[in-house]
């Protein structure tokens, strides 16, 4: 009997230091409402598609499950799919950035006109896009290959309720601990016919238009987000000079858990 209780007490201990050293498996990030306007001003195109809350974050979440992880962001509306991707949603575009290794990227993929700061430079960035993945891969051999192996693309992404999600491998996005990486969401609009050089990305004009977003400015100096985690306004402020170069780019920071 001895034995017996020596025994469960040294598989009750060796239970309690996996459990004690096992990566966090859920990696969630709650969002305020009602700030989907970029540095303070944008507004949403004036097309009906483009629903009240269809680009305003809510939460995302990085779940681990053996050898994936589903990454999920939700938002303050119901999603539609008025241009029949066939996954569940239209119009939203999705940047979801890791810092997870020394080094990294600053600048922010093309079209969205913002940067990280050097310390808090980014490794991997998942891309939930309603555009078939072959598209998606081919815009970023286009207009993105310098970082082409950083860009991570779920096999298939899609779209319920107020969640969009996509699936990928865990390999791919890098080792570590999810709980202790930094991340930082972009909330971006899917453009079937981006001007040349944008990730499928959806402008923000100075006035707002049927397919364009306004609050900004008709150069290319103002970031094209309407939503982020963290410090959004201090995040997204941004300055031009006189010829619509950017004085002052918008500098976005990672959150932590």
């Amino acid at each position: 009997m001895r034995e017996i209780l020596r025994n469960i007490a040294v598989a009750a201990f060796a239970f309690l230091l996996v459990a004690a050293v096992a990566p966090a498996q859920d990696v969630c990030f709650d969002d305020p409402a009602n700030d989907d306007n970029g540095p303070g001003g944008y507004v949403y195109p004036t097309d009906s598609v483009y629903i009240n809350g269809s680009f305003d974050l809510t939460q995302f979440c990085l779940k681990v499950k053996g050898n994936k992880a589903n990454a999920e962001v939700s938002v303050n509306s119901n999603l539609q799919d008025p241009w029949r991707m066939g996954v569940g949603f239209s119009v939203q575009m999705v940047f979801i950035y890791i810092d997870n290794a020394e080094g990294g990227n600053t600048m922010g993929l093309p079209g969205t006109n913002h940067m990280f700061p050097e310390d808090q430079a980014w490794d991997k960035v998942i891309i939930l896009s309603p555009q078939q993945i072959g598209r998606v891969n081919q815009e970023v051999e286009a207009k993105a290959a310098d970082v082409k192996d950083d860009v991570v693309v779920p096999s298939r992404t899609k779209g319920a309720g107020r969640t969009i999600s996509g699936s990928v491998k865990m390999a791919d996005l890098g080792e570590g601990d999810p709980s202790t990486w930094g991340y930082q969401v972009i909330m971006q609009s899917n453009e079937g016919f981006p001007a040349e050089g944008d990730l499928l990305t959806r402008k923000v004009n100075e006035f707002e238009g049927q397919h364009r977003f306004g609050g900004g400015t008709d150069y290319d100096c103002d970031p094209h987000v309407m939503d982020i985690l963290g410090d959004q306004a201090a995040w997204l402020a941004y300055e031009c000079e006189a010829d619509g170069t950017a004085k002052k780019m918008a500098t976005v920071g990672m959150v932590k858990q």
